[in-house]
């Protein structure tokens, strides 16, 4: 088995801030009469680190870093000067992840949690959708799109506490620069990437640039990003966009440790956590991780607040599968492990045990349209099946409004709390019903447009429904002039054959 260690990424002793030099000068000494090569480079936000290596049936690294206030994260803004020169980055592959590969759209209907007591960061949470099942090649691919020189990634694997988890890295084989907010944002909007992990992506940026933005006082496209604008960090924002909407389920994320003490930053010495970390997870459970080092990283922070619906010690769900992802450094006292579970949703009380799904309603007089239409946005991004208005007339014979919503019976509760917080109701009536579906599945085919999501609809209820994803044809038809009715009939054609 081959192994990839990085060591300085991540905590240290529970009193002081250790640097990550000072993390990797412990392990040097171990390792430094096994080093079959060595050398020592200066990256361009001025920081030094060692590499080492040992070569087997795989490699293993060994960096110290004297850097900006990234406790998990692969360097940021350091180069990798290696004598075979790479013009595009590319993957190394090591041991492939033990479990089949996940197909896309496996999530759907599903929960994905993060169980992040070590706390999080962007390689992290790249590294254990993978191990989950994500093909390396979601994320390789989407990173292709952006067309960036100058680095290379890296899976591999590291053992913690006796459990063998992915790992993940990017080495840079050249200075990168650094890049503001609109500059992110353009270069991803123009890397035709899928709808659903450009807006993935955005999103994430945008939550980490509004955060930046509020803590200097600046117009957020002016936001300039230090430690996370390199390619990294945008590798990371990009890869974990691609395999969360690769596997399309609901993002569940446990109660996140904060470190205490500070930490070196561009603009100076800042408190643990540090302000963007704080305000990306805003409206999310942390607590006191017990020990001086950055356990949640910024990219980390933005990753979940951007896309987490909720936070649970433990979800009630029925596991299905685990996966692993490593940090970078050994911890004095947990592994330094974020663990991801896929699981179907279980039910949670005496209501939601004999009956499939749930219909909420409430009765509102005094919502606007504009209020209704977001009412049903953050519906249905919350995670229900359908929304809807009706009319009726309400007493007084006042003209009103039904709000309306078709849920899964375990997840009740927490999309009537969202009707109660967005709309205007005092109160949520449910209904318990039971739902015959049609078996469902996600199929890409290949179209002249590019390739086209298609949902194919089947089981014993005559010829199966094909309906393309319309996110995407819309894409396509603007990518290549077209009507979006153009991009349709070609999937269709092109799904023609599958049952």
């Amino acid at each position: 088995m081959s192994a990839s260690r990085k060591v300085g990424g991540k905590k240290a002793a529970p009193r002081k801030v250790a640097t990550k030099k000072e993390v990797a000068t412990k392990k040097k000494v171990a390792t430094k009469k096994k080093a079959a090569h060595a050398h020592r480079h200066e990256g361009h936000h001025g920081h030094a680190h060692r590499h080492t290596h040992e070569h087997e049936h795989g490699h293993r690294h060994t960096h110290a870093h004297e850097h900006e206030h990234h406790g998990h994260e692969h360097g940021h803004g350091h180069g990798h000067s290696h004598e075979h020169g790479h013009e595009h980055p590319h993957a190394h592959h090591h041991d492939a992840p033990a479990q089949a590969p996940l197909a896309r759209g496996a999530g759907k209907g599903k929960i994905l949690f993060f169980d992040a007591p070590s706390g999080l960061a962007g390689d992290m949470v790249i590294a254990a959708l993978v191990d989950l099942g994500v093909p390396e090649s979601v994320i390789e691919d989407a990173v292709d799109r952006l067309k960036l020189p100058g680095f290379h990634l890296h899976f591999g694997v590291r053992e913690r506490s006796g459990i063998v988890a992915t790992s993940f890295d990017v080495h840079l084989d050249a200075e990168q620069p650094e890049r503001t907010w609109g500059e992110i944002r353009a270069m991803i909007e123009r890397a035709k990437l899928p709808a659903g992990v450009a807006a993935r992506a955005i999103a994430t940026f945008e939550r980490l640039a509004a955060s930046e933005a509020r803590v200097h006082r600046m117009p957020i496209d002016e936001v300039h990003f230090h430690e996370v604008g390199g390619v990294d960090a945008i590798v990371d924002v990009v890869g974990s966009a691609a395999a969360l909407e690769h596997l399309g389920a609901r993002v569940v994320v446990s109660p996140l440790p904060m470190g205490h003490g500070r930490t070196k930053a561009r603009h100076g010495i800042l408190p643990l956590p540090a302000p963007a970390v704080v305000e990306c997870l805003k409206g999310l459970p942390t607590y006191d991780g017990g020990i001086a080092f950055e356990l949640v990283t910024p990219t980390g922070a933005a990753i979940v607040g951007a896309h987490a619906t909720e936070s649970a010690r433990w979800p009630a769900m029925r596991p299905e599968r685990t996966g692993w992802g490593a940090g970078t450094a050994d911890l004095p006292d947990r592994p330094n492990l974020l663990r991801v579970v896929l699981g179907e949703p279980a039910e949670t009380s005496p209501s939601s045990t004999d009956r499939s799904h749930v219909v909420l309603e409430a009765n509102l007089d005094d919502a606007t349209g504009e209020l209704l239409a977001t009412c049903i946005e953050a519906i249905l991004a919350a995670g229900a099946l359908d929304a809807w208005t009706a009319p009726l007339t309400m007493k007084k014979g006042r003209p009103g409004l039904m709000l309306g919503a078709l849920v899964e019976a375990s997840r009740a509760d927490e999309i009537a709390a969202v009707i109660l917080r967005e709309s205007t109701t005092l109160g949520v009536r449910r209904h318990a019903v039971d739902r015959v579906e049609r078996p469902r599945r996600i199929e890409e085919v290949a179209t002249p447009f590019g390739a086209i999501p298609i949902k194919i609809a089947g089981g014993p209820f005559g010829p199966p429904q094909r309906k393309p994803e319309l996110d995407a044809c819309l894409a396509a038809a603007r990518a290549h002039g077209v009507p979006v009715r153009q991009v349709i009939d070609a999937a269709l054609v092109a799904s023609a054959s599958l049952r």
